[in-house]
């Protein structure tokens, strides 16, 4: 075959390969990118600075700055909770009780100061006795009370330090004021007259220790109620306790003298606290302790009791 039969087929040939490289250039392009256009983060705008020039080719993939490119924060761990506060480390203590100084009951010099510093603010209206009973109670409970205190009738260490800071230290003469004197007791009975006798008047309330017709002391005393009546008549010692404590009612009768069953002669200190706002149970009552103990000493079992109005 001749040669120049041959060229035009090989020209056509290489124009055709030229055209099908080019065209797979092409598909190449479009099957291996993709066409964006840049946005403006900022405005949220369309760039369009590549408009009318050809469209800009990137690689495809996730858009730069997206959160997929974008280095991960670290992640803080979660804040742990303080504990709460033990109610055992907040709470403060309870304070201590305070401490009983005087109670019901006490006996001595320190009662009779307190009594004396009460009277001393009108708490306290009669002379001390140097026994706390129920009117020191009560006088007590009343002072408290206006003090914003816890009503107890107990002397504690708050109460009584209050009452120092209120008050004066007590002179002698308050303490221990002088006896207010008294007319001398009516005439005796005539049954008195004669022999060792306790001569006991209800009208004058007075107990006179008597011997022969004579006076050897005299004393104040106090009765039972009316439901608990003192016995009249002529009666005598039967016996002695100097210690007694009643087993009916549970109290102490000190120096007791009995004269008719029951019923006796002998110091309380509930007359002495309250004096005739109060009765006894039948007994005669002596409010003078010294007294009644030299009386004690004195008198014999066997020796003459008479009661009469």
């Amino acid at each position: 075959m001749p040669r120049s039969s041959t060229r035009p087929r090989t020209r056509a040939r290489t124009s055709t390969l030229r055209v099908a490289l080019a065209t797979g250039a092409v598909l190449a392009v479009t099957a291996g990118c993709s066409a964006q256009v840049a946005t403006d983060p900022a405005s949220g705008a369309d760039d369009k600075r590549g408009s009318g020039t050809g469209v800009r080719i990137e690689p495809a993939g996730p858009a730069s700055g997206t959160p997929s490119d974008r280095p991960a924060a670290a992640s803080k761990p979660p804040a742990t909770p303080s504990p709460a506060p033990s109610k055992t480390a907040t709470e403060k203590p309870a304070p201590p009780k305070p401490k009983i100084v005087l109670a019901s009951g006490a006996e001595g010099d320190q009662v009779r100061e307190l009594q004396a510093r009460l009277r001393q603010i009108a708490h306290f209206n009669r002379a001390p006795t140097g026994y706390y009973g129920t009117v020191t109670a009560d006088a007590v409970s009343s002072f408290q009370a206006k003090r914003g205190l816890p009503r107890t009738g107990t002397t504690d260490t708050v109460t009584w330090q209050r009452l120092l800071g209120m008050t004066k230290k007590p002179t002698a003469a308050q303490l221990r004021p002088p006896a207010v004197e008294k007319p001398p007791p009516p005439k005796p009975d005539e049954r008195c007259m004669t022999g060792r006798v306790l001569c006991i008047s209800k009208t004058s309330r007075s107990l006179s220790w008597m011997i022969d017709g004579k006076v050897m002391s005299t004393m104040d005393v106090r009765f039972g109620s009316q439901y608990t009546p003192t016995r009249e008549g002529v009666f005598k010692v039967g016996w002695k306790s100097r210690h007694h404590v009643s087993t009916l009612y549970d109290t102490p009768m000190p120096y007791a003298m009995f004269f008719s069953g029951g019923q006796a002669v002998h110091y309380s200190a509930d007359f002495a606290a309250r004096g005739y706002s109060g009765a006894s149970h039948g007994c005669v009552n002596v409010r003078d302790e010294k007294k009644i103990a030299s009386l004690f000493d004195q008198v014999r079992t066997g020796d003459k009791v008479v009661v009469y109005w």
